[in-house]
């Protein structure tokens, strides 16, 4: 437009008024000018909202329409007030700055349109009213070139527009793609009871820190498992309902503490993951608020639940260099803090790790074992407290490995229970026990004791019974001992277990009672006929507390209509207390350590000799 001012101002100057050729001109091009400035200095569109965009485009159609309508104007005017002399010129300059401004404004069809019809209505008018045929022929070529580049103005902006809107709309899916892989991803790695992160995430962030510590800082972190205490027996008496309340629960007290430096995961059942930065000490000091935390007492359906847990840390590097290490010595620390400091963080050390390969190699001791041949049996006698004779024997497991030498026997179970050995020992050791009762004098009976996987294996039990009868032992003259954590790891499947033995005419001896989480209810459930009492009850029997509790036991005891053996007795006074607090039966180091059969009926013999005489002179 400003081009074409200034050459219509050039052809004109001599035919036209100074009015049309100079000062009007000037103040046209003036203000294209300023336009084309304010269009240098707009910003850019990424820093435009949507309603400045629509306010900048509406001035834009308003400003458009007047500068269009001025511009035609006073080329009318200069025309007509020259009588045609640069007729041609004029066609020339109106069409070539229409169709130009048209082509600048192909992103607006709406204000191209506007431009166009402001533009070419004035001229054709202005041509009709001139009355040439050939000025009123090259007006309605104008229009018709006007209107045909208006189309496809508009075609072309309609395609401009459904290009947007298609990139708007892949744009959209791939945004919803990527939030519902992002949901997904979420919810793969939470767990949905606590919503903390669940075992995926936390292996997936160990073996991440693992990477980024070896390869640049190799500062110290901590890997730590944490395991409830006293959650199974919550579970089992208000449901699992309530166990996954209270897992629930301690999930939010526990996503309280998460950090950028502190990970806390659920890795399944009542077992949490944590991943802390530092090393073992500060870790541990950071460890003692989550158990605090957990250890706070919780409030579901009117019951005040109370847990307690147990922490084992392993820190990098010492402890290892790869997740499977540092996972194994966490746990490794875990089972000892359980075992022997419950409620307590314990930190995997050097003396761990020289537990870790005595385990190995007597898990590999075990495995390669002849257990036929190296496994055995001794026999602890058990005495009528006032008479002291010897009315049974419990027989005990020893193992002679070629390699360790003599391994204990606790140390022996747990490593069997461990490996899924346990059934196997337990049928070569109730042979031998079999094969050894004949040799006991008709009225002393023999104790077999049983493991909780004993107890829940009906071929196990189905084996033991088929074992008995092709001995054709009578099955009155046995006794099979179980634990407290045996009944409740499944009280149903022990008391059908324990049913089938006592239906074929064995008895049943609850062994280490008062030390584990018996109850009355289940005292009546299970079908029982001795109780022991547990040694460390006997320690204590000579002081007041500890008379009163043997007594409670013992009126227990006969309430139900059970025997009761009290263990552990190992000197004169405690087996007179056991006497006068009219307990029957006795069993400890006083009255006979455990000894093979041959020693065993030594005893025995000795005992009948000493026993006649008395007979005599009464």
């Amino acid at each position: 437009m400003i081009a074409n001012g200034i050459s219509l101002s050039i052809t004109h100057q001599r035919a036209a008024p100074v009015l049309l050729t100079r000062w009007l001109p000037a103040v046209l091009i003036a203000v294209a000018f300023l336009r084309l400035v304010v269009w240098l200095r707009a910003p850019l569109a990424e820093s435009l909202s949507e309603a400045e965009a629509d306010t900048r485009i509406a001035r834009t159609q308003i400003l458009a329409f007047v500068i269009a309508s001025v511009f035609i104007g006073w080329t009318i005017a200069l025309d007509w007030s020259s009588n045609g002399v640069s007729r041609d010129h004029v066609v020339v300059a109106v069409a070539a700055t229409m169709l130009s401004c048209l082509l600048c404004l192909m992103q607006a069809p709406k204000v191209a349109g506007m431009v166009a019809t402001s533009v070419v209505v004035p001229f054709f008018i202005y041509c009709l009213t001139l009355g040439s045929l050939s000025a009123i022929v090259i007006a309605a070529n104008i229009a018709l070139v006007a209107g045909v580049v208006v189309k496809v103005l508009g075609g072309s902006h309609r395609m401009f527009v459904d290009l947007i809107r298609s990139q708007q709309a892949l744009s959209e899916e791939r945004h919803q793609a990527s939030r519902l892989s992002d949901e997904n991803q979420l919810l793969a790695h939470t767990d949905p009871l606590t919503g903390l992160p669940n075992r995926r995430h936390f292996f997936a962030r160990l073996d991440a820190c693992l990477r980024k510590r070896e390869a640049e800082t190799q500062a110290q972190f901590c890997v730590g498992v944490l395991d409830l205490d006293r959650f199974k027996p919550i579970n089992d008496t208000f449901g699992h309902a309530v166990g996954d309340k209270l897992l629930g629960e301690i999930g939010r007290r526990l996503s309280a503490y998460a950090a950028d430096d502190l990970l806390i995961a659920r890795l399944g059942g009542d077992e949490f993951g944590v991943l802390i930065d530092g090393g073992g000490e500060s870790a541990c000091r950071r460890v003692q608020a989550l158990r605090e935390a957990v250890c706070a007492p919780v409030t579901i359906q009117d019951a005040v639940l109370r847990v307690g847990c147990s922490v084992g840390l392993a820190s990098y590097p010492d402890a290892g260099r790869s997740a499977h290490a540092l996972f194994d010595r966490s746990d490794y620390a875990l089972y000892h803090a359980k075992s022997h400091e419950r409620g307590q963080c314990v930190i995997f050390s050097r003396e761990h790790e020289a537990l870790i390969r005595d385990e190995h190699r007597l898990e590999t001791a075990l495995r390669h074992a002849d257990l036929d041949g190296e496994l055995s049996l001794v026999f602890q006698p058990i005495y009528e407290a006032r008479g002291i004779g010897m009315t049974g024997v419990e027989a005990l497991a020893r193992w002679q490995s070629p390699i360790l030498g003599q391994v204990a026997p606790d140390r022996l179970i747990a490593m069997a229970e461990r490996l899924g050995m346990i059934n196997q020992i337990t049928r070569i050791l109730f042979a031998k026990a079999l094969a050894e009762l004949p040799r006991l004098p008709d009225g002393i009976g023999m104790n077999f004791n049983l493991s909780v996987h004993d107890i829940a294996s009906p071929e196990t039990v189905h084996d033991l019974i088929g074992m008995i009868g092709e001995s054709g032992i009578d099955p009155r003259r046995l006794t099979f001992e179980i634990t407290e954590t045996a009944l409740m790891s499944d009280c149903a499947a022990a008391r059908a277990t324990l049913g089938r033995l006592r239906k074929l005419g064995a008895r049943v001896a609850l062994d280490d009672f008062g030390t584990g989480y018996s109850n009355l209810g289940m005292l009546h459930q299970i079908p029982l006929d001795v109780l022991k009492v547990d040694r460390s009850l006997a320690a204590e029997m000579t002081t007041p507390s500890g008379r009163a509790m043997i007594a409670a036991i013992r009126s227990l005891a006969q309430s139900l209509s059970l025997e009761c053996v009290i263990e552990g007795v190992e000197n004169d006074a405690q087996l007179a207390e056991v006497s006068l607090l009219g307990c029957r039966y006795a069993q400890g180091y006083l009255l006979g350590r455990p000894m093979p059969m041959g020693t065993l009926l030594r005893a025995v013999r000795e005992d009948r000799r000493h026993a006649q005489p008395e007979s005599a002179a009464a």
